[in-house]
Order: structure tokens, then C-alpha cells, then sequence
């Protein structure tokens, strides 16, 4: 099992030729979610060929442009090619506002259900559950109401030993999914075999924690603890601390400081400031203090074992 995670977009503010506001794509548990939705994401999906329909539920970080100027134009799309699914949008409260302003003066009412899930929290609350998967909000410390957003997998059935129930000769097909919920089984005698002997543990749940704009914030490690992959913006490199903690952003080397202490499996960073012309010292910066750091980049797919 894996999760599968396409960066759009990894730059911030400005858009470039080759630089594309922050959008990501990730594909959990037969489930598809868009994490922001930056100007120009549908030209990106298009480009990297996810199909629009996809999509059913969007996550939308905080209010600031960079972060959701493309939803207008997304929402759009989807109206002109007929969409009947519903589309879930999870985003701070007055998104709705804005986007219900832009259908009603374009006269654009769609004619699927638009459903937001206004957020207004700053406390870690679940957002999407169902059999499989589950959603939580990571509060972060922007210039204005912010979530980061922490998509886990639900622990599966237990795997049966079939080598072992076999040599059982009591045990028959219908008793499986009881092993599989993990309960133990008892013979005819009254000896009861443990569900142990009889099962393998499940496959190991997978999580990956999006950060996106946010100062260097210690209260998030709890949300964080050894998740299988952190994206954390890093903005700045260190010799911008100064501007980084100005404007409530994070350097490169602080992304790392924060992947450290929460002792993830890997860690992706991103929305680097346009005043860098490469972006190749971010990735150094952060493995000086944590190892196992990846650059986003446009296109890049991280398959998340």
C-alpha cells in the first residue's frame, strides 16, 4: 500500500513561467484530495493529467490569494462540463462569501452541490472520516486563520494466516472476517487459539501531514508525531530568519528542526520565496539538520511507502 502525492504548484505569492502557486493532489485509500487550490491549478491538473472528475473534496489552507485564486476558475470548469458529483470544499469561514459573490455576479450558479465546510477551530478537530480514512485540521501560526491538515489511514483488517488455519480443521470460511476483526477462536473442547496464531498484523498505516504557511510552531509536534511524510513550507532560507518570523513564515532550516523533533519518516518542503533564483540551498539547508528532505517541484510525484 502506498499514498500517492503530485505537487501542482510549490512556489509562493507571485506566479512565474516556471513557478506555480502552491496546489497538491493526493491519492489515499482510493480517495483524491486537492490541497489548495493556487491560480492556475486546473492548467496544472490538465498539464500532469489528473482528470477534473477526480476530485470530490477540496482542502483549503487559509484566505490569502496564492492559496485559493484558482478555486473560482476550478469550480467553473467543473460547471462547464457538466458536473452532477458534489464537490466538498473544507476552508476557513468567509470562502463561501467570496465564492458564492463570484457565481452570483457572473450569473455561473453551478448545478451540482457546492458544499463548504466552513472552519473556524483553532483546535485540532476531525473534518473527513469514513471506513478508511479520516482528516484532521493542524493549527497553524500565520498572519491570518490557518490550518495545515493531517490525512491518515485507518488501521485495516488483520491478514490471515491461512498456513496456520489450515492445520485447524474446526475453522471454516465463515469464521474469517471475526479473525479479521481480530477476535480470537474458541473449539469445540473449550480451548480457545489466540487470534495471534491464527492472523498477521495489518499493513502499516500510512499518514502524511501538510503545513502550509506557517511561523515555526512547536504545538503542532503532538498532531505530527512520526506521521510517514511532512510537507512544511520553507519560505525562507536562514539568513532570512528575521523576514521569516516578520511575516510568519519558516526557513528551510526550521522545516527540518520541526521533521526532527517529530521524528517523521520524510520531509517535503516548499513555498519557496520568488526572490530565490534556485532553489537548490533549501534542500541543503534542511539536510544539515534532518537527512531525509525532498524539494517540491512542479510535477514531482512522491509515492509514500
Amino acid at each position: 500500500m502506498s499514498l500517492k502525492l503530485t505537487i501542482l504548484g510549490c512556489h509562493s505569492a507571485t506566479p512565474r513561467i516556471n513557478a506555480h502557486p502552491t496546489a497538491q493532489f493526493l491519492e489515499i485509500k482510493n480517495h483524491n484530495f486537492l490541497i489548495d487550490c493556487g491560480e492556475g491549478t486546473q492548467v496544472q491538473l490538465r498539464k500532469y493529467g489528473i482528470r477534473f472528475s477526480k476530485i470530490k473534496h477540496i482542502f483549503i489552507s487559509h484566505l490569502h490569494g496564492d492559496h485559493f485564486f484558482g478555486l473560482i476558475g476550478l469550480i467553473s470548469t467543473f460547471r462547464l462540463l457538466s458536473r452532477e458529483t458534489e464537490l466538498h470544499i473544507y476552508a476557513p469561514k468567509g470562502l463561501k462569501e467570496i465564492i458564492t459573490l463570484q457565481l452570483k455576479l457572473s450569473n455561473s450558479w453551478t448545478k451540482f452541490p457546492l458544499l463548504f465546510h466552513e472552519l473556524t477551530s483553532t483546535k485540532s478537530e476531525v473534518i473527513f472520516e469514513d471506513a478508511t480514512v479520516e482528516v484532521h485540521t493542524i493549527p497553524l501560526d500565520h498572519r491570518i486563520y490557518t490550518n495545515g491538515f493531517l490525512f491518515k489511514e485507518k488501521l485495516g483488517e488483520r491478514k490471515l494466516n491461512m498456513n496456520n488455519i489450515l492445520n485447524c480443521k474446526e475453522i471454516e470460511h465463515c469464521d474469517y472476517q471475526n479473525l479479521k476483526n481480530g477476535k480470537d477462536f474458541k473449539l469445540n473442547n473449550g480451548e480457545v487459539i489466540k487470534n495471534e496464531d491464527l492472523t498477521l498484523d495489518p499493513p502499516t498505516i500510512l499518514s502524511y501531514a501538510y503545513c502550509s504557511d506557517s511561523a515555526y510552531d512547536e504545538t503542532i509536534l503532538p498532531l505530527i508525531q512520526h506521521v510517514s511524510c511532512l510537507y512544511h513550507e520553507a519560505t525562507f532560507l536562514n539568513d532570512k530568519e528575521d523576514l521569516a518570523n516578520t511575516t510568519k513564515h519558516s526557513t528551510a532550516k526550521q522545516a527540518a528542526t520541526i521533521a526532527l523533533k517529530a521524528s517523521v519518516q520524510q520531509l517535503i518542503i516548499g513555498h519557496y520565496s520568488g526572490r530565490y533564483k534556485a532553489i537548490d540551498s533549501f534542500k541543503k539547508e534542511a539536510k544539515e539538520v534532518f537527512e531525509n528532505t525532498f524539494l517540491a517541484e512542479a510535477g514531482i510525484v512522491f509515492e509514500i511507502l
